[in-house]
């Protein structure tokens, strides 16, 4: 390929993705599989290597994170970015129309608008090229986050259509509900602390150090305002779809109002709407639309007077916090759970609610016998929110966090930079032995799913199983008769668990399966702090066998692409104690898959580029046999129905969501002998 040749590629690449971007991230219409656009990025990522001289600066490539920032630069705001006053009944909202309408003289058009629960931010383009991202910080002076807002797919690198010279707009970075639980699922495979909330958890990555870490994060954007002037655009509803047709994303959920009334149909319907929103919403923005009047109301010294935000209130309700326990986790990560006097909340009763770590039982300054505040953190999980100080006892004593584990009396440590206290005591203390276990047999693991339902307990009380190699040891004469009781809880009746014939049968069969299982899922299942998935797949990819990994240094290990220090060092560790390479011997002894084998490799591409979903119960195959085999015929297993699916693969009893979801999209729905036909193995 001649120079020309390749500037002409890398130029017609780069359109063509910005343009799927686009359809997919803005429009939420996608023309492309990810797979084709995954090519297409790696096609441009190696020409850009070779010719970096005609690298683009709106380059697609610029999404997955480029130079880490050691600090963020304080940038002074062209136009000050102010909060917006805020109300939390509607008379104060009767108040603000009045007193608007008194200053202008005349009846005024409102725009009502979403109030995105995020982080916001000012974006700065230049001849058409985002050039500047900067937070809110003080109002006058922010932080430049360019280079991690980049990551942003919703975000716009250049503008389209007729755009100005030089636009700066402003809107809110979230992260949707979908994408924030993925990311906790994922923290938690690998022992970090999962994130209060989806704010927390935004606030927390656009001020990250390495944007390629950003990348991985599921934020979004909504820009929903414009504070300099426009061409011919005399009111902000304008305004607004005027920059939604350069390409920026704007939201749908915006109406004109005329009326008192019709404001508060807007909260109302919104108060139950957000329920179904796939992100977090506080409340609703209220603006007046002619941007001649806003220039004439003019602004206090914080906030702007033709603007007001109507809160939500979340529901709250005040109990007693009768006591403090604290649970091990299986990274040894402690929690501190409060004890509550039961109380109704949202339609159910709250009797515990997490107090996340000691820096928030310190801030809260929250004591046992305190009567405290409690209300549901994003919609879900009850948390406590503040004290009432003055019905506080008066021989009620600071919390003073734990220093040995409450489970095998080990004294906790806290690492430098963390949140949490942790058990180092991994290979002894009985919640993180049974956590691992659970781990090891868990549905993303080993499979082992036999043994679930408290059966790990079980064998752990009796005795048998102190580590995941004590498993595959397991005899029919050890596991016969033994039995459990687990007491009544409310509503509920007291439940017995027996190992009878059949009951140890599926256990051992299980067990025995389990050896059929490819090495990144054993290393996975291992339970190696940091190791979700994911790392173990790279890992794997580049130390074909536990031995080879066993022996890396931490160079070669942070060589490996997504692998950095935290991992690397975890990763060393773990291999140093002599206990995990006896584990690792015991289960080589059995037969557990501890390399990569030729049966994992990839056998055909005939799958390549087609995505499944697959539901059901199989004949031939378990649901982990069908998901291997698509993958070694090139083919993307996912998790949900979408659009862009290309079949879903259907068992017996496949769940009737999913069948109507597919039907609905014209997925089709294919069985497991049309798939045996597919890749030819009939």
């Amino acid at each position: 390929m001649s120079e020309q040749e390749a500037k002409k590629r890398i130029e017609q690449l780069t359109h063509e993705l910005q343009q799927h971007n686009y359809n997919y991230y803005v429009l939420a219409n996608p023309t492309i599989t990810d797979y084709d656009f995954d090519q297409l990025l790696k096609e441009l990522e190696l020409l850009e290597k070779q010719y970096p001289q005609f690298k683009l600066p709106d380059s697609p490539t610029l999404r997955v994170g480029g130079d880490i920032t050691k600090s963020f630069k304080t940038v002074k705001h062209r136009y000050p970015m102010m909060s917006l006053s805020n109300s939390y009944s509607e008379e104060e909202i009767r108040d603000f129309i009045h007193r608007v309408t008194k200053a202008v003289g005349t009846d005024v058009e409102f725009v009502c608008e979403l109030k995105y629960d995020g982080v916001a931010i000012s974006l700065t383009y230049e001849n058409g090229l985002l050039v500047q991202a900067v937070t809110r910080g003080d109002g006058v002076r922010g932080d430049d986050v360019t280079n991690n807002i980049k990551t942003i797919k919703s975000i716009p690198l250049r503008l389209r259509g007729d755009y100005p010279e030089e636009l700066e707009v402003r809107g809110e970075i979230f992260m949707p509900h979908k994408g924030f639980n993925r990311l906790n699922s994922e923290r938690e495979e690998i022992g970090e602390a999962p994130f209060a909330n989806p704010r927390n958890a935004t606030a927390g990555s656009i001020k990250m150090q390495d944007p390629k870490e950003v990348a991985k994060r599921p934020l979004d954007c909504i820009i929903y305002y414009v504070p300099q002037d426009l061409p011919g655009i005399t009111t902000h509803y304008d305004a607004i779809k005027y920059v939604g047709s350069l390409g920026i994303k704007t939201s749908n959920n915006i109406a004109l109002c005329r009326k008192e009334e019709d404001i508060f149909e807007f909260i109302n319907d919104w108060n139950v709407g957000r329920e179904h929103l796939p992100y977090d919403i506080d409340g609703i923005v209220i603006k007046v639309n002619s941007l001649l009047l806003q220039k004439e109301l003019g602004y206090t010294a914080k906030s702007p007077r033709w603007a007001i935000a109507y809160k939500f209130k979340a529901e709250r309700v005040e109990t007693v916090l009768l006591s403090i326990d604290y649970q091990v986790g299986r990274t040894g990560a402690v929690t501190p759970v409060a004890n509550l006097r039961p109380v109704q909340l949202a339609g159910t009763v709250v009797k515990r609610a997490s107090l996340h770590n000691a820096d928030i039982i310190a801030q809260l300054d929250v004591r046992v016998g305190d009567t405290v505040f409690v209300e549901k953190g994003g919609e879900i999980i009850p948390k406590i929110v503040a004290v009432n100080f003055e019905k506080r006892p008066v021989n009620a004593l600071p919390v003073r966090f734990i220093e040995n584990c409450p489970q095998c009396g080990t004294p906790l440590v806290r690492k430098e930079g963390e949140a949490a206290f942790y058990c180092p005591n991994e290979d002894s203390c009985p919640p993180q032995i049974k956590g691992k276990l659970e781990h090891f047999i868990s549905r993303k693991a080993m499979n082992i799913d036999s043994l679930g339902e408290g059966k790990i307990e079980m064998l752990f009380d009796n005795g048998l199983v102190k580590n995941v190699a004590d498993l595959y040891y397991l005899t029919y004469d050890q596991l016969l008769g033994l039995e459990k009781i687990i007491p009544a809880e409310e509503n509920k009746k007291e439940k017995k668990i027996s190992f009878k014939e059949k009951t140890v049968q599926n256990i051992l069969k299980g067990i025995e399966n389990s050896l059929a299982v490819p090495f990144p899922r054993v290393l996975y299942a291992l339970g190696i702090r940091y190791v979700g998935e994911t790392v173990a797949k790279k890992l794997t990819a580049r130390f074909t066998s536990i031995d080879q990994l066993q022996q890396a240094s931490y160079d070669e290990l942070i060589s490996v692409d997504e692998i950095g220090e935290k991992i690397a060092e975890s990763v060393i560790e773990w291999f140093k104690k002599p206990e995990h390479i006896e584990i690792i011997e015991r289960l080589k002894a059995k037969g557990v898959q501890m390399e990569i084998t030729e049966t994992a490799a990839p056998v055909s591409d005939v799958l390549q580029g087609k995505s499944f979903v697959v539901s059901g119960v199989f004949e031939r195959h378990s649901r982990n046999e069908i998901k291997a085999l698509i993958e070694q015929y090139g083919g993307k297993n996912v998790g949900s129905i979408s659009s862009k699916t290309n079949y879903v693969l259907a068992g017996a009893n496949m769940g009737p969501a999913k069948k109507e979801k597919a039907e609905k999209l014209g997925v089709p729905i294919i069985s497991e002998e049309e798939f045996e036909k597919m890749i030819d193995i009939v």
